[in-house]
């Protein structure tokens, strides 16, 4: 799109899609750079909806994530300044009707930060969907059956189906090896951010690698399957479509 088309289409005061995600490791078997499967989302719901998409943000906040070469991590206040950046760059000419479509959970709590400044600032309520949050557990249970808990995880679903989905070439299930998780303190690794104890969990700055050194922090990828990605897509696709309509019809300076 032309600065003229684009110039002409501010005209409906069209609702614009922000794309931001990560570049991480996905386990032994799924590539790197799964804001690629954001961007096609984000596509196919511009397509569906009639909003208009920015380019895919590929980098986001993945600091845990540090351990495992290849990936490219923000640092918060970067990331931060970026998504501020973007979404000032349609605010100062009047484009108001944003949505962010949020690929990598961890980025959430920092978008959240910005939302409020550019509220408090501007005035304008911005909103933001993380995409794989969306997936509600009846419809994660429709698609999944009784595997639906053994399914999910990072690592696995949703990404790995959806990666088949995508890329179907560039998955390899013949690679996965399902490892332990690993220990810290002497204590059961729970997570990139901290270990069992007692009846809970005490945080710790732990990276992806102490957690799993095979970077399957969770759910089994045996599960996953092209068709599963496409139910997937199509329930997320639609999510974002039916809130771009709903945008539509709001106020984005009132409640």
């Amino acid at each position: 799109m032309s600065f003229v088309e684009f110039r002409e289409a501010m005209a409906e005061e069209p609702v614009i899609l922000l794309p931001f995600a990560s570049q991480e490791e996905q386990g032994p078997h799924a590539p790197m750079g799964d804001y690629r499967l954001t961007r096609e989302i984000a596509d196919l719901a511009a397509q569906r909806s009639g909003a208009i998409v920015a380019p895919t943000i590929p980098f986001g906040y993945a600091d845990f994530f540090r351990a495992f070469a290849g990936g490219i991590q923000l640092r918060s206040d970067t990331f931060k300044a970026v998504v501020e950046d973007v979404a000032v760059s349609f605010l100062e000419h009047g484009l108001e009707r944003l949505i962010i479509v949020n690929g990598h959970t961890t980025n959430s709590f920092l978008i959240d930060e910005v939302m409020r400044k550019l509220q408090r600032e501007r005035g304008v309520y911005l909103v933001s969907m993380d995409i794989w949050q969306s997936l509600d557990s009846a419809t994660w249970t429709r698609i999944h059956g009784e595997n639906a808990a053994a399914a999910r995880g990072h690592g696995a679903d949703p990404m790995t189906s959806v990666y088949m989905h995508f890329f179907p070439d560039q998955v390899h299930l013949d690679r996965v090896t399902i490892e332990p998780n690993g220990t810290a303190f002497g204590l059961p690794v729970r997570g990139p951010r901290g270990v069992g104890f007692g009846t809970g969990t005490v945080n710790m700055p732990l990276s992806a690698k102490d957690a799993n050194a095979a970077g399957i922090l969770g759910g089994d990828p045996s599960f996953s399957s092209p068709e599963k990605g496409a139910q997937i897509v199509e329930h997320v696709v639609g999510q974002i479509a039916d809130l771009v309509a709903h945008l539509k019809t709001q106020d984005p300076r009132s409640l």
